[in-house]
């Protein structure tokens, strides 16, 4: 692998430490700190997702033009520089600074998005490409498992205030590392260098306006009913983000350290088992990938409704649930990172990237709204659970009888 990739996938290490010290707890502190009702929660956390929502397709285009080095490292000093304020609302306990500040952790993280899968597009392609994907999700996760880990921890014993400072100052040194070892992609070197553009069309400097860009995205209609399709299973994919740490810390009764321990085997089992999973899927369809990893969440999410029933196993019962949904994690993530790339004129990487991620966003910000109006609705956990992985079938139906033979062949092979 390419020596810019092992230090993007190493310092993607540092920078999930950092995040996860605090994002994974963020709803329990305005459950269990401010007394907040579980619809109001969830619209909360949709709320905070509407400004990257709206940026996410401009930060794929603005990433084609200005650098893909210079977008992400730009964004994740931004990113470092809201933990400290988001440390200083919290103990402040000001909800609309807590939200502005969560909003902004978002916002810079959407333009990172972009820009550093292009980044990666740049280094390498087809099968090598989904592997490079895959280190950096692998290095993202070591950091996710010792962040949740940590965070669970430190929390219950020194306070959301100081942990977020923590965070801060974990995101500081890795935006520091990354802005001194990373080279310039061949993208970005070839559109900062002096005279004609370059023959070959993967290195040529300069891309169209946003108006072409946009037209090219509104006339490839494969790829944008794979966007929808994807879109409709992270309405239930995305109650793992919210949903899952709030019913099993508030619902089930499980602590913050069981709950973190249950978010490290999340972690550790992308670490050990993504690359191998990876491998695996080499050569198979995306879209039947993506089928495969719908199906894993809708079981562990139904595994999760049977728990609530089953008190006298519920702890050894829960990590079973995290494990079977990492392993859902890990199927989407596949063709999640690759696929939108591999689908893209060289010129629109980052415009692609950027679509995908405002489509899919749309289903990310609905997640928590439907997610916390069925908490409200109903205590039955098993039919909670079945009625947030509904989407799924849909999103199946879709993928199986219109994406997957629409898409070329190539392309939507891992």
């Amino acid at each position: 692998m390419d020596r810019n990739l092992r230090w993007l996938a190493f310092g993607a290490v540092v920078r999930a430490t950092g995040v996860a010290l605090v994002l994974p707890f963020l709803v329990l502190y305005l459950r269990n700190v401010l007394g907040i009702g579980y619809i109001e929660i969830g619209l909360l956390v949709a709320a905070t997702g509407v400004v990257p929502l709206l940026l996410v397709p401009f930060a794929g285009i603005v990433t084609d033009r200005v650098g893909r080095r210079r977008v992400f490292l730009l964004a994740l000093a931004a990113e470092a520089a809201s933990f400290f304020g988001l440390a200083e609302m919290l103990e402040a306990h000001s909800l609309i600074g807590v939200l502005v500040l969560s909003t902004l952790v978002q916002v810079v993280g959407t333009i990172a998005g972009p820009a550093i899968s292009a980044y990666v597009a740049d280094f390498v392609e087809g099968s090598d490409r989904t592997m490079g994907y895959t280190w950096v999700r692998v290095g993202w996760n070591v950091g996710f498992t010792i962040g949740v880990l940590f965070g669970g921890v430190l929390i219950g014993f020194v306070g959301f205030v100081l942990v977020a400072l923590v965070a801060g100052l974990v995101l500081l040194v890795s935006t520091s590392l990354l802005t001194v070892v990373l080279e310039p992609s061949p993208y970005d070197r070839a559109r900062t260098a002096p005279g004609p553009a370059p023959v070959a069309p993967t290195a040529r400097p300069r891309a169209g306006s946003m108006r072409s860009s946009f037209g090219i995205l509104a006339r490839d209609r494969p790829f944008l009913a794979f966007c929808a399709a994807e879109a409709l299973g992270t309405l239930t994919v995305g109650q793992w983000q919210s949903i899952f740490p709030l019913y099993v810390n508030t619902v089930l009764g499980l602590p913050y350290a069981i709950l973190g321990a249950g978010l490290a085997v999340n972690g550790l089992v992308v670490v050990f088992g993504q690359a191998p999973m990876t491998r695996a899927a080499i050569g198979h369809r995306h879209t039947s990938i993506l089928l495969a990893g719908f199906a894993a969440y809708a079981a562990g999410f139904l595994l999760l409704g049977l728990v609530g029933h089953l008190a006298l196993v519920l702890v050894p019962a829960f990590f079973v649930v995290c494990l079977i949904l990492t392993v859902g994690e890990n199927l989407v993530s596949i063709p999640s990172q690759t696929l939108p790339s591999n689908l893209a004129p060289a010129l629109e990487i980052g415009a692609y990237n950027g679509v995908f991620s405002a489509i899919v966003g749309v289903g990310a910000l609905a997640a928590p709204v439907l997610g916390g109006a069925v908490l409200s609705a109903t205590s039955d956990p098993l039919l909670i659970w079945a009625i947030l992985v509904a989407p799924t079938l849909p999103a199946g139906l879709v993928l199986s009888r219109y994406v997957t033979p629409a898409l070329n062949a190539r392309a939507n092979r891992a």
